[in-house]
């Protein structure tokens, strides 16, 4: 129990196919920030992206498979399935996220954006409202062939959605119109940069585009009001040319903005920038604690990276002044993807 005497629980998800064990809940210590696993939910094929409804009731995963679904659980003593999987259309959905009374998906294999519509219950549709396809291909041979939706995220206002599309080096800005996802703005980033995930700046005017094809971070202006986003500047992750494999994968910004911090696999490791006008300057990287930092989590003033090849999930307490995550545990979680926390 934290110390107002609200239980914190952490959700974890990974990846069945490569030996997870799907949805994994965990208690948070409150001082130490240490994970407790508690038990599993393993219905659900691939549950490797989860979100919380803004009140904890429900929990929302993504089944990132060929024939891709989204899947509504109750968050009660133990999670409980509330309803089927809902198929998307699509294949391969990577990322879900909450925007005006939908569930909506991003599917890397198709390059779509789907809508699901939320019933007042919390729970999901029985079908799909609409759909939004994805255009156009990068310079990589290998992985810009095609369109590859790998995020879509709200942005602080509410008003739009913004899909994030590492094949088509792009972000699109998109409203629902009459429950289908519909283009608002498609905006440009720099050719063959693979952009995978953005993160917004609590003053609701930046944005931090991290891209996995190039080891940079896009800074980006937000205008709420004209659903606009322009690109600032690029900055690398890492200190200087990368050793090895380097994809940049998870993307944090502090709750002050003070700092913003990444994940890159294939070095492994975590990357502090501190915020600047219009910019960010690279501080300093530590190790990830294991392998293959998946995605990157903050909570109550700790940094979480779930590790998928290592098969673990480390915290890291922040160093207030300067920001630097200092490592201090790990649970094993095989295969793990993303961890949400309520």
């Amino acid at each position: 129990m934290t110390a107002g005497g609200r239980r914190h629980r952490a959700f974890i998800g990974s990846f069945t196919a490569a030996g997870g064990p799907g949805l994994v809940t965990a208690e948070v210590h409150p001082g130490s920030g240490a994970l407790i696993l508690t038990g599993g939910l393993g219905t659900l094929p691939d549950p490797s992206y989860l979100v919380l409804s803004p009140d904890g009731d429900m929990l929302y995963a993504v089944s990132e498979t060929a024939d891709g679904a989204v899947a509504a659980f109750r968050v009660g003593d133990k999670p409980e399935p509330a309803g089927p999987p809902v198929r998307v259309d699509a294949s391969g959905p990577t990322h879900l996220s909450l925007y005006a009374g939908h569930v909506l998906t991003a599917n890397y294999g198709s390059g779509s954006i789907t809508a699901v519509p939320l019933r007042p219950d919390g729970t999901l549709a029985a079908a799909p409202s609409g759909q939004l396809q994805h255009t156009g291909s990068g310079p990589h041979d290998r992985r810009q062939r095609g369109p590859h939706a790998h995020q879509v995220q709200p942005d602080p206002s509410g008003r739009w959605a913004l899909s994030v599309d590492l094949g088509t080096d792009s972000v699109r800005v998109c409203t629902l119109d009459g429950g289908a996802p519909a283009l608002h703005r498609e905006i440009a980033v720099r050719p063959g940069s693979g952009p995978r995930h953005l993160a917004f700046h609590p003053d609701g005017e930046h944005a931090y585009v991290v891209n996995e094809l190039t080891p940079t971070v896009t800074v980006c202006r937000w205008d709420a009001g004209a659903g606009s986003l322009k690109p600032l500047t690029e900055v690398p992750v890492l200190p200087g040319a990368p050793a090895g494999d380097a994809y940049p994968s998870g993307i944090v910004v502090s709750p002050d903005g003070r700092f913003v911090w990444t994940a890159t696999r294939g070095e492994d490791v975590l990357s502090v920038f501190a915020v600047q006008a219009d910019g960010l300057r690279l501080t300093g990287t530590v190790p990830c604690g294991g392998h293959w930092p998946r995605a990157l989590a903050g909570h109550a003033g700790f940094l979480y990276s779930a590790n998928e090849r290592s098969g673990d999930v480390t915290w890291f307490a922040i160093e207030e002044r300067t920001g630097l995550p200092r490592y201090d545990g790990s649970v094993d979680v095989a295969a793990a993807a993303c961890v949400v926390f309520g």
